[in-house]
């Protein structure tokens, strides 16, 4: 039944792809060569039984089918069980699993050892995601996972510096041009916690392939490795206006991060993640504290684009009405073919649970005129698994609206009620590898920490007991379902959303 669906429908592929000019037929009949070939082979050389032999020769087979396996399943379209048929070891792969319930030590070997192959072939290749539709604001982005390991803010200052000339558009500041000359809908980079995103969008299909040229070769050939006056001007670097002035330190990032930490909600923001994630990249703050940017060197800062600046640690988005073969056969030409896929250590590490509640007092300044009398902000954070799933991850998001924003918010009420703070608001963050749930009061003072606390907890235990009210809910849920609906994400396009 199988094959005749599968013979079925090859008249309809091929009805399909000649309506496209761009159909090869001499592609088409070498592919069923080749599978024809190996299956010939496969008949002849017939494998349905579990090989318990474990030596190098057969780690190395499976090793190699698993990373198979994984590069399979990061392409659109393609099965990894199919690429196994046509390979002849899907029953070895079949059979290894069917008997994983005798426990057997060298089947459970065996699985291990294609495992991690599969999870080689997914760490180590560029993954791209194609939304091919009829929306005309085509968008991209290719972003890298850049964890950090100190304040330095090197991630954020290498965002800044790659967009300052590469080797095809070597100016001084290619970004600048665009912004003046493009007719792009969007153009932007951005550091997060765990990530740094290069986004663009543009109507134009040809604005939007010479946007993508632009991205691709300033994250991949930044001039910042010939060039050390990129590093000073957007990190860092001393600063002297007279013969005998003060030496100071100026620098892009580090100005922009000395106006970011005058800020009380930026420093509860970071002074939050930070304590909650002690021990793992969130704990460090990724876009730079100002006293500890001026530590980082030239060496360090290249050695850092050359280390995940590749793209086996990249994810490219590509998104709208356009020729998605086209530019796939343009990226592969113009950049990925010329890397090789390595393995690269990016991986951020989970934080584990503490032992008790843990508190943290920082300070912000205040004028003196201001004094501190109810200026002090109380949050209280909670650090949620890692194993989330999209469907919790949007029930938690309706969830805190119902607490927090909608009309009538049970816990956000419960606390104005009891007069802690003049403003209540909180949220839930699922961006990171932990998502957060926080609630916040402002303008509130020391004092009011334990009935802050206290009511939270108390509001919370009432709603497991007494559940949340269900015409709430239908509508937090109509409202969420309207906005994806709608796609009303605040004037940014869907492209750039997903």
């Amino acid at each position: 039944w199988f094959m005749g669906l599968i013979l079925f429908s090859i008249p309809v592929v091929i009805k399909t792809e000649m309506e496209d000019e761009k159909f090869n037929i001499v592609f088409f009949l070498v592919g069923l060569l080749i599978i024809g070939v190996l299956e010939y082979f496969n008949l002849k050389n017939p494998v349905n039984q579990v090989d318990t032999v474990i030596n190098v020769k057969n780690s190395l087979i499976l090793a190699g089918l698993g990373v198979i396996g994984g590069i399979s399943m990061i392409f659109p379209g393609l099965s990894g069980s199919m690429v196994m048929l046509v390979l002849g070891k899907y029953e070895t792969i079949r059979s290894l699993i069917d008997n994983l319930t005798t426990f057997k030590m060298n089947i459970i070997i065996q699985l291990a050892i294609f495992g991690i192959g599969a999870l080689i072939g997914v760490v180590v290749c560029a993954k791209v995601l194609l939304l091919s539709n009829d929306d005309e604001n085509k968008s991209f982005c290719i972003g890298f996972r850049t964890p950090p390991y100190d304040d330095t803010g090197l991630p954020h200052i290498l965002e800044h510096s790659v967009l300052c000339g590469s080797r095809k558009f070597p100016v001084k500041e290619p970004f600048v041009e665009l912004m003046k000359s493009s007719l792009n809908t969007f153009l932007n980079a951005m550091t997060f916690p765990d990530k740094t995103c290069y986004p663009v969008a543009s109507c134009n299909d040809k604005d939007f392939t010479n946007l993508m040229d632009v991205y691709m070769d300033a994250v991949l050939y930044p001039n910042i490795h010939t060039n050390e006056k990129i590093f000073l001007q957007e990190g860092w670097h001393y600063e002297l206006e007279k013969v005998d002035g003060e030496l100071t330190y100026n620098g892009v990032v580090y100005n922009e991060m000395k106006g970011a930490f005058s800020s009380p909600d930026g420093i509860l923001e970071r002074e939050s993640l930070n304590a909650l994630f002690p021990d793992t990249e969130y704990g460090v703050e990724s876009g730079g504290n100002p006293d500890a940017i001026p530590t980082l060197t030239y060496d360090a800062f290249t050695n850092f684009h050359k280390k995940y600046y590749h793209p086996s640690n990249s994810y490219i988005i590509i998104y709208g009405n356009t020729n998605m073969e086209e530019k796939l056969a343009w990226l592969d030409k113009e950049y990925l073919s010329a890397f090789d896929a390595i393995e690269i250590d990016s991986k951020i590490h989970v934080q584990k649970p503490f032992d008790k509640v843990v508190e943290r007092e920082v300070e912000y300044p205040v004028s003196q005129a201001q004094g501190t009398e109810n200026k002090t902000y109380i949050s209280y954070n909670v650090a949620l698994p890692s194993n989330t799933t999209v469907i919790d991850s949007w029930g938690l998001d309706i969830v805190t609206q119902v607490l927090l924003e909608a009309a009538g918010a049970p816990l956000k009420q419960a606390l104005l009620d009891e007069k802690i703070g003049e403003v209540i608001n909180g949220s839930y963050e699922s961006s990171i590898l932990q998502p957060v749930f926080s609630i916040n009061t402002v303008n509130a003072n020391v004092s009011d920490k334990e009935r802050f606390v206290n009511k939270i907890e108390e509001e919370l235990n009432k709603v497991i007991v007494n559940k949340l009210d269900k015409n709430a809910l239908k509508a937090a849920i109509n409202g969420y379902e309207f906005k994806l609906r709608e796609a009303d994400y605040g004037g940014m396009s869907k492209g750039l959303i997903y």
